[in-house]
């Protein structure tokens, strides 16, 4: 087994807004619709157990008319501060567990998303097809959905 930090992909974002409002976000099945997917894309929630040992589940209907499933079970909830999940994303990526950090700072928020992944190796192949490029994208959509929470 691999040292576990060769094998963690993350991203971090500083959102200007209260710990409670980043968490209410990534958290609330509502506005996961409008982030989680790609822009132009759909999501469905088909389940979202916020319960440790809870399951959740999103359904992408990709143009092909596939599916494209994200899914896993909650393994430790620390309100306003930690968040860890298995997960699959069906076909793409399959057994990583998803570590979720929320640090207040202020009236500001410390997000820092890390995927960590079954072997050095994965991970790196999971680096090459757009980590990066793809979660950065759902977090500056996320950030939309914080400045339309904002609003109301």
């Amino acid at each position: 087994m691999s040292d576990a930090k060769k094998r963690t992909l993350t991203l971090q974002k500083v959102f200007n807004f209260p710990v409670k409002t980043v968490w209410e976000a990534y958290t609330n099945s509502d506005h996961i619709v409008q982030w989680w997917a790609p822009k132009g894309m759909k999501i469905d929630v088909i389940e979202n157990n916020f319960v440790v040992g809870g399951k959740w589940k999103y359904c992408m209907p990709m143009p092909d008319g596939n599916l494209f499933i994200s899914e896993g079970k909650y393994i430790e909830i620390n309100q306003y501060r930690k968040i860890i999940t298995s997960a699959d994303f069906k076909p793409m990526t399959e057994g990583v567990e998803l570590h979720v950090l929320f640090e207040e700072d202020g009236d500001k928020t410390v997000f820092t998303f890390s995927v960590i992944h079954a072997t050095e190796e994965y991970c790196i192949q999971q680096e090459k097809m757009g980590f990066y490029n793809g979660w950065g994208s759902a977090f500056d959509r996320m950030e939309a959905v914080l400045n339309s929470m904002k609003k109301q």
